[in-house]
């Protein structure tokens, strides 16, 4: 199973027809799960994190096997990360990817992290995040079932 726990709703109606696609296409292949947390705001920016952190940890297990997205992370090919992910499977029953809210992720997010990951340097708006991950975990599938997909 895949878990994808994002701080922050996604509000806008394109971006949300893009998730239900890619999760449609995604449930073919795996159970999918995204779990939403709140995002705060109006505090110090360590509360915040803080925060956010607290109620994203409360959604991973012991024996999850869980991928931060940082910007410091590691990068990888779209093949690259295909066998990430098929090497995981391999003994982990599930993968967790954690996209953080506007000042990224907290101190313990990081540490109960296996795998930090980066999709690039430039910062992306955590909404988009999120299709745009979808789409590669989708890609990933295709790639590791010798399927065709667009390039």
């Amino acid at each position: 199973m895949i878990k994808i726990i994002c701080v922050g709703k996604i509000k806008e109606k394109y971006l949300k027809d893009a998730i239900a696609e890619y999760s449609k296409r995604i449930s073919t292949y795996t159970k999918l799960e995204i779990i939403e947390v709140s995002d705060r705001d109006k505090l110090p920016i360590k509360d915040i994190l803080d925060k956010e952190g607290n109620d994203i940890l409360k959604h991973i297990n012991d024996k999850d096997y869980v991928v931060t997205l940082e910007i410091t992370g590691n990068n990888l090919s779209s093949i690259e990360l295909a066998k990430k992910i098929d090497t995981i499977f391999n003994k982990y029953s599930n993968i967790v990817f954690v996209i953080g809210g506007s000042y990224g992720l907290s101190d313990s997010i990081k540490n109960r992290s296996n795998y930090p990951l980066s999709f690039s340097k430039l910062t992306f708006p955590h909404q988009l995040f999120r299709v745009m991950l979808l789409e590669q975990i989708y890609r990933a599938y295709k790639i590791n079932n010798n399927e065709t997909y667009h390039k």
